[in-house]
């Protein structure tokens, strides 16, 4: 695994405008960033980080198995006993998932080691799939790459397949809803990219912004048309959902949801301690621990500090000795998990992590984020890849 110095394109803000790519910037500063690229060779990807993540997601899988089956780990991943009935019930009619993504520490040396799971609402989709894959067709044009050069990355067609799947299962919903806080540009552009996949794989779609979803106290939730949404997908977190009103709604039995309810096991940094429990010494994951359990001094002075739903790296801490970095946020009083510290590689003062995503049940590609802070947060730079010959 090399970072490569580059050049970005000469028309790369003209690509980003033709490709629909509006939150290239954000804010004013750079979030695409070209001005270097992480290099790997095939069995890099194939044995240290494809293959991995295939059996994670397996693991995970049977974690999810497991927790339904007991109320005393519904509580430890934080799900709301409300919810309890309608998560199992989830799990049960094994409701389809359509997405995940591991996040990696590696540096092309020995085992990815997993730092956290974004089972529920991952974003950084589009520019994974269709934009990084325009910057590896763009520089092999140019001349930029060795001929031969490829990219982990089926991102876009597995999506399309995934999605077509799904509509297999429900054959009498023609409509899919897409639901987000439109508040963010950079979400809007993640849903109007999974409404045109959506689109290819034979929905009718509709978006709208979650504050529009309404209910006629029984039967599903309903549109602002008061079309009722039998099948939605909501950019908008499971915890989210399960502590509001909206959460305890008659409407939540009737409508289906992308990502399903069982997924809320997963959106949480408490299967960090539980899946060590299932597979103490795993290659690729870290030994952790819920905080307060004693075991957690047998990690030392190196070690993370998480809250159990934390996003964009908020309240996270990483100890490492007398060394210590601090991320403010939101999640300060939460729960917290103790993780084993697996450092982030660093190029020429810049942290990368590996976000490996899987589609349904498929490996489908990965996309780097880089920052000069050791903790991957939402103003992070998405780096491109490519596999050299």
């Amino acid at each position: 695994m090399q970072r490569i110095a580059s050049q970005p394109r000469p028309n790369l803000d003209a690509r980003a405008t033709e490709l629909g790519f509006t939150f290239a910037k954000i804010n004013g500063e750079i979030y695409w960033d070209e001005r270097a690229f992480y290099a790997f060779s095939l069995d890099q990807i194939e044995s240290d980080l494809e293959d991995p993540s295939e059996e994670l997601h397996a693991l995970c899988l049977a974690l999810v198995d497991r927790v339904v089956k007991s109320d005393a780990l519904m509580q430890r991943v934080a799900i709301p006993a409300h919810a309890w009935p309608l998560v199992r019930a989830s799990w049960n009619r094994r409701d389809p998932s359509l997405y995940g993504r591991f996040d990696f520490a590696y540096d092309g040396q020995g085992p990815a080691k997993l730092l956290e799971y974004n089972a529920d609402t991952p974003t950084a989709l589009f520019e994974a799939s269709v934009f990084q894959w325009a910057w590896l067709e763009d520089q092999l044009a140019a001349g930029l790459l060795p001929k031969g050069a490829d990219q982990f990355n089926s991102l876009h067609e597995k999506l399309i397949a995934r999605l077509t799947e799904i509509k297999a299962l429900y054959p009498k919903i023609k409509d899919l809803h897409l639901a987000c806080v439109t508040d963010s540009e950079e979400d809007r552009g993640f849903i109007a990219y999974l409404e045109d996949c959506a689109f290819q794989s034979g929905f009718d779609t509709a978006t709208f912004a979650m504050r529009d979803i309404g209910t006629n106290g029984s039967g599903p939730f309903v549109d602002l048309d008061n079309e009722a949404i039998q099948l939605m997908f909501k950019l908008y977190p499971w915890e989210w959902i399960l502590a509001e009103t909206f959460g305890q709604s008659p409407s939540m039995k009737e409508t289906r949801f992308i990502e399903p309810p069982w997924k809320a096991i997963l959106s949480t940094k408490a299967i960090l301690p539980l899946l060590w429990e299932m597979a103490p010494g795993h290659p690729n994951l870290l030994e952790a621990y819920f905080e307060g359990d004693p075991n957690s001094s047998r990690l030392g002075d190196r070690y993370a500090l998480k809250p159990l739903h934390s996003r964009e790296g908020e309240n996270i801490t990483l100890v490492n000795g007398a060394s210590v970095e601090r991320a403010d946020g939101d999640y300060g009083r939460a729960p917290m998990v103790r993780q084993a510290l697996a450092p982030l590689p660093c190029y020429e003062g810049q942290y990368a992590v590996i976000g490996s995503w899987i589609i349904g049940e498929q490996p489908a590609g990965i996309g780097i984020r880089e920052d000069a802070s050791p903790i991957t947060k939402n103003t992070s730079r998405f780096m491109p890849h490519a596999i050299l010959p």
